[in-house]
């Protein structure tokens, strides 16, 4: 299902920093798990960082914990801010949502519900 909405995607030069945003309406609260995930074509897909909204704590992908920061923006969105880019942060960028009682903890990259997807591109 595609309920959810990322935005804020493009291209960035390496060092450079890209906000994403995705509308999850009605998701945000205990009830849910929401989080960012990534894929590169032919790669497996990559936990960056879920909010467990039942327990107020956020989990991240140890590669990008120190740079990748998980955020509620307001009543219906989570952001995503991402600073010092790589080019190996080159993927295509999703949020997503998954019931409380399916939620397995961790960085997660399985969810119920998706949005389609944000590009991003850093180039060196």
């Amino acid at each position: 299902q595609v309920q959810l909405m990322e935005s804020g995607g493009g291209s960035v030069q390496a060092g450079g920093s890209l906000r994403l945003s995705c509308a999850a309406p009605g998701m945000i609260n205990g009830n849910y798990c929401i989080g960012w995930s990534r894929q590169v074509p032919g790669k497996e897909r990559e936990g960056l960082a879920t909010m467990y909204f039942s327990t107020d704590t956020t989990h991240y992908g140890y590669s990008v914990k120190d740079r990748f920061t998980i955020s509620q923006n307001n009543e219906n969105t989570i952001d995503l801010q991402m600073n010092s880019l790589k080019p190996e942060d080159t993927a295509m960028y999703y949020c997503g949502a998954e019931f409380l009682f399916n939620c397995r903890g961790g960085a997660a990259t399985r969810f119920r519900f998706w949005g389609q997807g944000t590009q991003v591109t850093v180039s060196p």
